[in-house]
């Protein structure tokens, strides 16, 4: 298999067959021969909106390829060469939403600036995301369907909180960040400790959700002092 499966801007001609397109289309207006790498960046965008949308009103083992090709005005050949399929679209669509967040940010294994300036920075940037209804609803998804569909729940994993670990995991390995820890505690516990006194009560926000935003200083309330709890029980 070819790198297309991962390119971002690889979308080409086969996904806008001959036809009549709405103007909502990516189609709509497609003018011949190889297009532009904004427009493919455009289609590419446009179909992983659609399967996401899909993905959530119907459920993941209910939409199949044949209905986000058709929705999405693309050949079905296009989602396979692409992504691999409905568990390449589901990575691509998590992956683009978590780097949504991340873009602009500093990276955490280099960022010179002291722990907890850091930290703060990362608590609040992950509460956004948590904290958004489209968040809520495909956490919910996978929830319902991690058992019968094992390959759900590994994507959602994979393209999601294992990324997030990761990155936190090189942070902690940082010696000058180390050396401000306890030196009894796991450095393969440091994330989950993060992540679980950030989240708070999880589990209702997934039994109760909410449309409504949560409002941005709230969010830096929470982060504030989940980053607090943290460090009181892993700092020196």
């Amino acid at each position: 298999m070819t790198s297309d499966l991962t390119d971002a801007t690889e979308l080409d001609e086969q996904d806008c067959p001959e036809g009549n397109y709405a103007p909502d289309s990516p189609c709509f207006g497609k003018a011949a021969g190889r297009p532009r790498a904004a427009d493919k960046a455009a289609r590419r965008a446009a179909l992983l909106h659609t399967a996401g949308q899909l993905f959530l009103e119907k459920g993941y083992s209910k939409v199949s390829l044949e209905m986000i090709a058709r929705e999405a005005h693309v050949a079905v050949r296009t989602i396979y060469v692409k992504f691999g399929g409905k568990v390449g679209l589901l990575n691509a669509i998590i992956s683009d939403g978590r780097a949504s967040y991340l873009a602009g940010a500093a990276d955490m294994a280099t960022d010179p600036r002291p722990m907890e300036d850091i930290l703060g920075d990362f608590a609040l940037r992950f509460l956004e995301l948590i904290s958004l209804p489209t968040f809520c609803s495909l956490h919910r998804m996978v929830v319902a369907e991690a058992k019968t569909t094992p390959e759900l729940a590994a994507a959602f994993f994979e393209a999601g909180p294992l990324r997030t670990r990761e990155e936190l995991n090189r942070f902690f390995a940082r010696a000058d960040i180390r050396a401000q820890l306890r030196a009894e505690v796991r450095p393969d516990t440091l994330p989950v400790f993060l992540l679980n006194c950030l989240m708070g009560d999880q589990m209702s926000r997934l039994l109760f959700p909410s449309d409504a935003m949560v409002p941005k200083d709230e969010l830096r309330r929470r982060a504030a002092e989940g980053v607090d709890l943290f460090l009181r029980g892993v700092k020196r």
